[in-house]
């Protein structure tokens, strides 16, 4: 979390304050705000938050609701916002969105997003297919559990069949539970998260089951490609398919089983994470080439936090400058949650306008 204050042209961002997750970590929130306001004598005409309804951010928002005027954000959207601001961007551009967790306009968790937005508006142009997230917030340093996930969204009880290191891990009668949990809808909320997916495939891969940090995972699994062949062997990735006209989603189930069958080949773990990496920079970027067909959009946006992925980066960057897109990403602001604030505070100004 930061937050950050507007007056005239010019936008503050904090430090980082933390997950607002205690009651500490709050109070240290509502003491910055407060110091930010004395120092730089602002004080705040609108307040914008994030959607979740559960944040502690947002309840401090209503709470200010009755001398401020409050305006909601999305989370992904305030995403791409923050990369537009920084780079002096104006007007519509694709926003790519990947991180672990948003709330999303359904009420599910979004992360793999390509949104068409602007300042004040976005819409949702395509996402990963969503998959059961078992145990919700626990599934965050439990990887293991969104392996589980992806497999069985791809194999259904075929996975059992899969000579995986995960069943070797992770006891039996523990992923029975989550099999159980997801089909019936027990504490297992949809989700689209781009982190989710890394995390999944991590753990299919038996580099991480449990993990002391968000993220720890995907950076393992990126530690473990060939940069060079990501860059310059593209041919060499899995298959995948772009959503049918008319849809939204895009489906995990062909990379996952192609990744299946890669380990059952004897395919080292090194070349799957390259492939992997491949294969999402090959996809999103004929996806943009879609929607530029469809809108005539040139730019896209680069934000969320599985964009300090260097290899997803640099390779998204060079794949869609070498087809003639526009690409804007982060260098001065967070491209993870600690730049949002200023993605909200963009969208806010924006909608005001219009109220």
């Amino acid at each position: 979390n930061t937050i950050c204050l507007t007056k005239g042209k010019n936008a503050f961002l904090s430090q980082h304050i933390g997950d607002l997750e205690n009651l500490r970590t709050f109070d240290f929130f509502t003491s910055t705000i407060e110091h930010m306001k004395h120092i730089l004598d602002i004080k705040p005409e609108m307040i914008a938050y994030d959607m979740h309804p559960d944040y502690l951010s947002t309840r401090y928002a209503h709470d200010q609701a009755d001398t401020v005027m409050a305006i909601p954000v999305q989370h992904h959207h305030a995403h791409v916002a923050a990369c537009m601001a920084e780079n002096r961007v104006d007007g519509k551009v694709i926003g790519l969105a990947f991180d672990g967790t948003g709330y999303g306009t359904d009420g599910h968790i979004w992360g793999g997003e390509a949104l068409i937005a602007d300042e004040a508006s976005f819409e949702r142009a395509a996402h990963l297919a969503y998959v059961p997230m078992p145990g919700g917030e626990a599934a965050v340093k439990a990887p293991w559990r969104m392996g589980v996930s992806f497999l069985f969204d791809s194999m259904g009880d075929d996975f059992w069949d899969a000579d995986l290191p995960l069943f070797k891990m992770i006891a039996k009668a523990d992923i029975e539970v989550v099999v159980r949990m997801m089909v019936k809808r027990i504490n297992s909320p949809l989700t689209s998260g781009m982190g989710r997916f890394f995390d999944g495939v991590a753990a299919i891969l038996g580099i991480h089951n449990h993990v002391c940090f968000e993220g720890q995972a995907a950076m393992a699994l990126e530690n473990m490609a060939y940069p060079d062949r990501v860059f310059f062997e593209q041919d060499d990735i899995y298959p995948y398919q772009l959503p049918p006209d008319g849809e939204l989603s895009i489906s995990s189930r062909p990379i996952i089983s192609a990744i299946v069958q890669d380990m059952q080949n004897g395919i080292t773990t090194a070349q799957i994470s390259t492939r992997f990496h491949g294969t999402l920079i090959h996809l999103f970027s004929a996806l943009c080439d879609r929607i530029r067909l469809r809108t005539g959009l040139n730019r896209v946006a680069l934000s969320g936090g599985v964009f300090q992925n260097v290899i997803l980066l640099e390779g998204m960057t060079r794949t869609l400058t070498e087809t003639g897109f526009e690409v804007y990403s982060h260098s001065r602001v967070p491209t993870n949650d600690g730049g949002i604030s200023l993605g909200q505070a963009i969208i806010a100004a924006a909608k005001s306008r219009t109220l």
